[in-house]
This record gives C-alpha cells, sequence and structure tokens, in this order.
C-alpha cells in the first residue's frame, strides 16, 4: 500500500531508483552529499513509511518498483486506515447505503472513491489531523479528488453501530436515505427484501 509522497520525496525516490533500481541495496549514505543529516533521515521515513522503499537489513533498503507503487496510489485503503481512529464515527449516506446493501450498490471505482463519515464535531480537529497524517485527502461537508477521499460529516451525537465489523448509521437511517433517492433504487429494493422494513 503506497501513499503520497512530498515532492522531496518524489525527487529522492527518482534518484534512488535511477541509480539502484529496485534490486541493488542502498543505505541512507547514498544522499550524504546531497542533504544534510536531519533531512535524509526524514526522507528515509516517508519514502518507509509511504511504501516507497523497504527495509532490507538493519542498514539497507530497496527501492519499490515504479508501477506497484503508482498503482498503490490507487488502491482501496481508507476503511483499514478508519478502523485505527482513537475516536468514534459511522460510514453514513452512500457509504451506509454500500454497507448495508452488502456492496450491492457501489459508489466507487479507482478514478472517484467517496467514504461519508460522520465524526463528532468536538472531534473535527482530531479527525482532519489523523486523515493528514495518513495521506487521505479530506473535506468538511463536500469536495472532490482523484481517487479515495473522505467527506467528514460533523455531528453533535453519534449514532453507531457494528455490521461485520464495521461502523455504520443504523439500519433505520440508511433506509430512509435509501428510499428518498431513485438512484438508491436497487440497493433500497436488496435492503428491504434482506431487512424488512424496521422500525425508525
Amino acid at each position: 500500500m503506497a501513499t503520497e509522497i512530498p515532492p522531496y520525496g518524489l525527487r529522492a525516490y527518482a534518484l534512488l531508483f535511477t541509480k539502484y533500481g529496485t534490486q541493488e541495496p542502498f543505505q541512507q549514505s547514498a544522499l550524504d552529499w546531497m542533504v544534510g543529516e536531519s533531512m535524509k533521515k526524514k526522507i528515509f521515513a516517508v519514502l518507509l513509511h509511504s511504501g516507497w522503499i523497504q527495509k532490507q537489513t538493519h542498514s539497507t533498503y530497496r527501492c519499490i518498483p515504479p508501477e506497484r507503487v503508482i498503482k498503490g496510489l490507487l488502491e482501496f485503503k481508507v476503511p483499514d486506515i478508519v478502523s485505527q481512529a482513537e475516536k468514534r464515527y459511522c460510514f453514513t449516506g452512500a457509504s451506509a447505503i454500500e454497507i448495508w446493501s452488502d456492496f450491492s450498490y457501489v459508489q466507487r471505482g479507482i478514478e472517484k472513491s467517496p467514504y461519508f463519515i460522520k465524526v463528532l464535531k468536538k472531534d473535527q480537529g482530531y479527525w482532519k489531523k489523523f486523515l493528514n497524517e495518513n495521506n487521505i485527502p479530506n473535506y468538511i461537508g463536500r469536495g472532490s479528488t482523484i481517487g479515495e477521499y473522505v467527506i467528514l460529516i460533523p455531528v453533535t451525537k453519534l449514532n453507531v453501530i457494528e455490521k461485520e465489523g464495521v461502523k455504520v448509521e443504523p439500519l433505520p437511517e440508511t433506509i430512509k436515505m435509501a428510499h428518498a433517492n431513485e438512484i438508491y433504487k436497487y440497493a433500497h429494493n436488496y435492503i428491504q427484501k434482506k431487512y424488512g422494513s424496521p422500525a425508525a
């Protein structure tokens, strides 16, 4: 799983890949005469954490093949990352419809993959920081970009249940939304057939 890196990391990766390819191991000293010690440590930490290089031994590294890195940038990773958060949340809206319909309705592709997540207003700062640290584009209320991104919906109160280990908005609220929009007709029918009509 690869994540986006800042321009200085991209330049360092390009240099390391050009010099060493993907088979030849290298050490941090490969950047000795180009950057200072603290910047060198920062570059290697970014490349390692973001999945662009991998550690071979205690002191050597290898480049991940560029085609794997590029493909990895568009892999679906948000659900796994979000599940590691320390604050409460739940998938809502179209994301909840996906989950409750057992993904018979899917709103995402590698080109565009939004996740709608309710969080407590008081935790909004935590979520922005958490998502930014994990290189996940995120917006409050609305927004869009290429690939995966999160739309945070701040609320004062959260109603959360777990469905197969995933934190999601309860079924009655999800059914209401699916029923209200023609685009979700297939998913609504699927959910109704599977669960009936639970009382709100």
